[in-house]
């Protein structure tokens, strides 16, 4: 089993800080993200055009599984910091998503797509807090940044991969969602192949959790959630107003899709996004480490506000594709950094429990995002959804600065 990477960083290279666990972990998001990313462009479209499912209801469907997931990661985070190996629960996990995710061919109604997507979710809840700090235990202090960034760099390149693979099907089978589900399972295998395969148990924080766990049995009810610290509770109110202006892609997809008129330009137009986000992740990472991760941040909340006020305004084809080359530099700097952060302000013993709650919080807040923004979108039209979404994200850039002094690193190992 390998060690927990909590000494002196060695000496900065390009594979400084890429551990066996974060190098596999990001092989099996890059197969996990391929067939992810193969069905999120045309999912609102399979509900909508197939199914003959109403915008509002299809909103609430992407809401409800995003809630679902986020609930089990706050749960699934706090019972990887008891369990003596969190690699089970990540396999579980990511073997739930794979195989529920073809399941979606077979589909005749909403409620049955409804049902497989939570299926699908739920796989996802379960193996997202657990692999954050399975990352977490296997990376210096120092290299953290890189290490989340070179993961969702991984994880955007199976994005970018996934659409085009959906194209060519599409093309192949002339239009035929369907088959554009049925083929996910052929990545979703390779991945739980390489979980068992490659992923090796961190030696070490085990003892470390217990001990945490028993003194805060011995201690209040509420002394769990107060020992993640001032900063981690103010950065995830943050993280979760912007969340709340952060409506599904999906949305994206629908105005793409009536600005360029064809369904075959959505994941094209997608895989351009997902090339820029993943070139930029480990460097926006690295840069994070280096500079602090508020400043990155920032960037990040504000290059969305820009964004969602971009597509609030646009009216041709070709301003789609220039904003989603900047929504991939948002991404790029504000999903692994924000992780990053979390992993920073969060006690070392307790980092599962953190990343749930940061992960559990933000997602939750899917629900009433989607919700609210297929009412706007139904009532005023698309340039509403987008106005309050870019509103909330220079607010949540605002409150970011504001916070910032609040924000540094105080939890050392454990």
């Amino acid at each position: 089993m390998e060690p927990l990477m909590e000494a002196t960083p060695a000496p900065r290279r390009w594979r400084a800080g890429l551990t066996r666990n974060v190098l596999a972990l990001g092989v099996v998001s890059l197969l996990t993200d391929i067939s992810t990313e193969m069905i999120v462009p045309i999912r609102i479209l399979f509900l909508v055009g197939v199914l003959g499912t109403p915008l509002p209801l299809a909103g609430l469907i992407e809401g409800l599984a995003e809630s679902a997931s986020s609930l089990l990661k706050i749960v699934s985070g706090q019972v990887s910091d008891r369990v003596v190996s969190r690699k089970p629960m990540i396999l579980l996990g990511y073997g739930v998503s794979n195989f529920a995710k073809p399941l979606l061919a077979l589909a005749t109604t909403w409620p049955q797509a409804l049902g497989f997507i939570l299926v699908e979710r739920v796989g996802k809840g379960l193996r997202t807090s657990p692999r954050d700090a399975l990352m977490a235990d296997s990376t210096a202090a120092a290299y953290r940044g890189k290490a989340f960034g070179f993961h969702r760099s991984m994880d955007t390149l199976g994005a970018a991969i996934g659409p085009l693979v959906t194209a060519a099907i599409l093309v192949w089978t002339n239009d035929n969602l369907r088959a554009v589900f049925a083929w996910t399972l052929i990545p979703g295998l390779l991945s739980l192949a390489a979980i068992a395969l490659l992923v090796r148990e961190t030696r070490g924080p085990q003892a470390a959790r217990r001990e945490s766990h028993q003194k805060a049995a011995a201690g209040s009810r509420h002394e769990p959630l107060a020992r993640l610290g001032r900063g981690f509770w103010l950065f995830t109110t943050i993280a979760t107003v912007f969340a709340l202006g952060n409506t599904s892609d999906a949305f994206i997809f629908l105005r793409t899709q009536g600005l360029e008129q064809s369904v075959v330009a959505v994941p094209l137009i997608y895989f351009g996004y997902n090339v820029v986000y993943a070139l930029l992740a480990t460097p926006l990472g690295t840069l994070s480490d280096r500079w602090g991760r508020a400043p990155v941040l920032v960037a990040g909340f504000t290059a969305f506000g820009l964004v969602y006020a971009g597509w609030a305004a646009a009216t041709q084809g070709w301003q789609a594709w220039a904003l989603f080359v900047v929504y991939g530099v948002y991404a790029a700097a504000t999903e692994g950094v924000a992780k990053a952060l979390v992993v920073d302000l969060a006690p070392s013993a307790a980092r599962g429990a953190a990343l749930g709650w940061f992960n559990g919080l933000v997602g939750f807040a899917a629900l009433p995002a989607n919700v609210l923004g297929g009412w706007l979108w139904s009532s005023y039209g698309p340039s509403a959804t987008f106005a309050v979404g870019a509103a909330l994200g220079f607010t949540a850039a605002a409150l970011l600065v504001a916070g910032s002094r609040w924000l540094r690193p105080t939890a050392g190992p454990a």
